[in-house]
């Protein structure tokens, strides 16, 4: 090897220690409130293997997307994409390990099982918030630009989706969920779906956000059901989803499961709306 190709492999690895470091850094912090919540210490405990299992393979081709619109260091191939990808959720499962073993949460003495399924469901955010690392914490350059030109309708719900992932999973293991969900009327409920996709689309269109979207030449109808509904339809599902992981949907009635979809709705669309803001 010489000179001049030795110094660039340097260089390469020295940037992705980098975008590592930066990576452990992301996870921390965005993963940081759910490390620290109860909910999520028993959760980890008890919930069905099945959907723990299920909800990490759903979170990967997550990972692999947002490696494409935003990861940790710049890629140029699906494969870079497929590597960081799995580079921020190994970050993810390490990060949540010590700072579990450092709280407390997971010792020697306790079985296995339990110890890996503490830390396997604590990785799901740590890896997004690995993965979100440059986005958030690191500067902007032409290459971030250039992703957003090359985004196409597919992409951006992809975003919309990861973004109302990214805020639904920070409320969705909570009781609170549930017990707003029975406090309210359907009326409540309708009111609530309103104003959720109100905001949405206002945050996406109108008061000029960071990576705000430009309607162009479409009309408001083409924009609002496009964009707007698909977007709120996409959180709604994403909503329902995480329901059903965390298993706070059994036992309830057909209303009671609309309204409480709704109710975790709202966070997940206002994650859906400023998407560009977090992705």
């Amino acid at each position: 090897m010489d000179i001049t190709r030795q110094r660039s492999f340097l260089h390469d690895e020295a940037q992705f220690a980098r975008a590592l470091a930066r990576a452990a850094a992301g996870a921390i912090i965005f993963a940081l409130p759910l490390l620290m919540t109860m909910e999520m210490w028993e959760l980890g405990f008890y919930m069905d293997r099945f959907r723990l299992a299920l909800f990490i393979l759903v979170t990967l081709p997550v990972l692999f997307g947002l490696s494409y619109f935003a990861g940790f260091e710049e890629t140029f191939c699906w494969q870079d994409d497929l590597i960081d990808a799995l580079s921020a959720f190994a970050v993810g499962f390490l990060m949540s390990a010590v700072l579990l073993t450092v709280f407390a949460i997971v010792r020697l003495d306790q079985p296995l099982p339990e110890i890996i399924g503490k830390i396997a469901l604590q990785s799901v955010p740590a890896s997004i918030g690995a993965m979100l690392a440059r986005k958030q914490l690191g500067q902007q350059d032409d290459s971030d630009k250039e992703r957003r030109i090359r985004s196409s309708y597919p992409g951006e719900l992809f975003l919309m989706g990861a973004g109302a992932l990214f805020v639904g999973f920070n409320v969705a293991p909570t009781e609170e969920m549930i017990l707003i969900s029975y406090k309210m009327s359907p009326w409540h409920a309708v009111a609530l779906a309103v104003l959720s996709l109100g905001l949405l689309h206002i945050f996406v269109y109108t008061v000029g956000f960071a990576g705000q979207e430009s309607a162009g030449d479409d009309g408001f109808v083409s924009v609002f059901l496009r964009f707007s509904v698909a977007g709120y339809g996409i959180a709604l599902l994403i909503s329902l989803y995480l329901l059903w992981t965390f298993e706070r949907i059994a036992g309830l009635s057909m209303m009671e499961l609309v309204t409480a979809t709704v109710v975790l709705g709202f966070p997940s669309a206002l994650g859906a709306a400023t998407a560009r803001l977090i992705v």
